[in-house]
């Protein structure tokens, strides 16, 4: 953690929902005027798209036929710890992006399925962002919960989030609904043992709930809509959390656990601008006293 050069860090598994929390953040941070400096998770994946393909075929070929993004071989989680403590330390640090498809080929100039140049973030940055699968991350090689002073976990329940991961891989990336599920097949060791466990490193958790039928995520037609869901918001320590502000602020909220608040899904923008606005300014005013 770091006073002069705080660190935020959003969470979540693929297809949860994380850009989203993004998006909101993004409007925060324009809104309050503050610089921000960018990671994305893919960033620090350890192959691009071909060389991650014949990694998972030598993996299986050994015998291992559960290797996969979500798990440390497949990512440089110590070069992303370092730079999460180079950036606590001075503010420096950098980066690199992952082209997801043809419209952002287009936009960088290079193949989708590979990552731009590293480059340094700007200087002058009021905090620097972090979304991806690993913002939280305790292994016994790295620690990268440690480093961010305000961590953020996505965490659709498990059905709901196969939906979403389902309707985005074919739909935007072209994939068919068996190779999904092949997909998260491979993935579920390291969804126990890597993904899950960041869930109590976090300082906020939002869980969204369905309130229709998800029981068979692999036929759904539709995702849930906001209106169809709740959210469950879960603070690591209550103290200081104006509950009763926030459930007079947010319309049919209500407090489930001394820790924890649900609300209807279509009001998830106000309460994280209600309740991350306050926190990420008290980072910003503690790093500017500090400098």
């Amino acid at each position: 953690m770091s006073v002069r050069h705080p660190i935020i860090s959003v969470t979540g598994s693929s297809g949860a929902g994380t850009t989203t929390v993004k998006h909101t953040f993004e409007q925060i941070f324009r809104r309050e005027g503050l610089a921000a400096a960018w990671i994305e998770g893919d960033a620090f994946h350890r192959y691009d798209r071909a060389e991650m393909r014949q990694a998972m075929a030598e993996a299986e070929a050994s015998g291992n036929r559960h290797f996969s993004h979500f798990g440390e071989a497949a990512n440089l989680l110590e070069e992303l710890e370092g730079v999460f403590a180079a950036y606590g330390r001075d503010g420096r640090g950098r980066t690199r992006h992952y082209i997801h498809d043809e419209a952002e080929a287009a936009h960088y100039g290079a193949p989708a399925g590979t990552f731009t140049p590293w480059e340094d973030f700007p200087h002058g940055t009021d905090l620097l962002f972090y979304e991806g699968l690993h913002g939280a991350v305790v292994t016994e090689r790295v620690d990268l919960a440690r480093h961010a002073d305000l961590k953020i976990g996505v965490v659709p329940v498990i059905n709901l989030e196969w939906i979403q991961k389902i309707h985005r891989d074919r739909s935007a990336r072209g994939y068919s609904t068996e190779a999904v599920m092949d997909t998260i097949l491979r993935r579920m060791p390291d969804y126990v043992r890597v993904i899950c466990p960041q869930f109590t490193e976090t300082d906020v958790n939002f869980q969204r709930v369905p309130t229709v039928d998800t029981s068979n995520p692999f036929i759904a037609r539709w995702i849930p809509t906001p209106d169809e869901s709740m959210v469950v918001i879960r603070f690591k320590s209550p103290r200081g959390i104006d509950f009763a502000y926030l459930t007079s602020m947010i319309q049919n909220s209500f407090m489930s656990r001394a820790n924890s608040i649900v609300i209807p899904g279509s009001k998830l923008d106000l309460a994280m601008q209600l309740i991350m606005t306050p926190m990420v300014l008290q980072l910003v005013d503690r790093s500017r006293r500090a400098r």
